[in-house]
């Protein structure tokens, strides 16, 4: 058997062969392939990888054996000495998370476990990670919500998308129905409501009185029988009667304080 390589048999009784390279006393598994020439240059690729410095991530293409994330893990753990299962690359404070060679995302060092144990997903333009079974937006880490809208809701402070770095990423609308807007001459916040279309709820100065607002209004068409999903506003820097009191003094518009009660339909 070739160097590097080892034999192995299926559940059906399918041979295949296994590739694995020792670097640094850590033992490698870098993958399973039908063949033993296969298997055996994984074993080659990955030894010019760790014991020379020739190739880089520029040089990866479409001829070589090994995946793209296994080369990052590689070209990581050459470079930084350190060894993660994810294709992360280590600079000295911050990190890539690579795709492809020119697509990638960077992240802050804070988040170094997270992301060597978390492997990140797409989705319609969505980045996600499973935890505990579930596919989790990795926008929630910064405390935005999931139907936040980049450029409205938040932005990246440097105009790059793709650095996640905690500096780089300004929150601008974090409640829900809670808009950040200029109207006559001054910055305001601006709370806004559907029920058959948008309807506006009030503009306040403070952050806190449109999220209280929204919950009020929310609560007030819940009463009249609009049955909708209203989420709610979680304020956690008010407690007990600070906010009772907010919510009871905060004014929404007549509008919503004057619908009809809502009728269903028999149809």
């Amino acid at each position: 058997m070739k160097k590097g390589v080892y034999v192995a048999k299926k559940k059906d009784g399918t041979i295949y062969y296994r590739s694995s390279i020792t670097f640094q006393n850590k033992h490698i598994s870098l993958g399973s392939f039908e063949k033993e020439d296969l298997a055996a240059s994984a074993y080659l690729e990955a030894e010019k990888i760790l014991r020379t410095h020739v190739l880089t991530l520029e040089r990866f293409d479409s001829s070589c054996v090994l995946s793209f994330s296994k080369w990052v893990c590689l070209l990581n753990f050459r470079d930084n000495h350190i060894y993660i299962k994810t294709p992360i690359y280590l600079k000295s404070n911050f990190f890539y998370y690579y795709f492809s060679k020119n697509d990638y995302y960077i992240f802050d060092i804070d988040d170094l476990f997270y992301y060597s144990t978390h492997s990140i997903m797409r989705r319609g333009g969505h980045l996600f990670v499973s935890d505990y079974g579930m596919q989790v937006n990795i926008l929630n880490r910064y405390g935005i919500k999931n139907y936040a809208v980049v450029g409205r809701d938040y932005h990246f402070v440097n105009g790059n998308t793709r650095d996640f770095r905690y500096e780089n990423i300004e929150i601008v609308n974090r409640y829900h129905g809670v808009f950040y807007k200029y109207y006559k001459g001054k910055m305001v916040y601006e709370t806004r409501i559907h029920i058959k279309g948008e309807y506006i709820v009030g503009r306040y100065d403070s952050e806190i009185e449109a999220a209280v607002a929204y919950n009020k209004a929310a609560s007030t068409l819940l009463k009249k029988g609009y049955e909708r999903n209203y989420p709610v506003n979680y304020l956690e820097t008010l407690y007990g009667d600070e906010y009772k009191n907010l919510l009871k003094s905060v004014s929404i518009s007549k509008t919503i304080r004057e619908l009809p009660e809502y009728i269903k339909s028999d149809k």
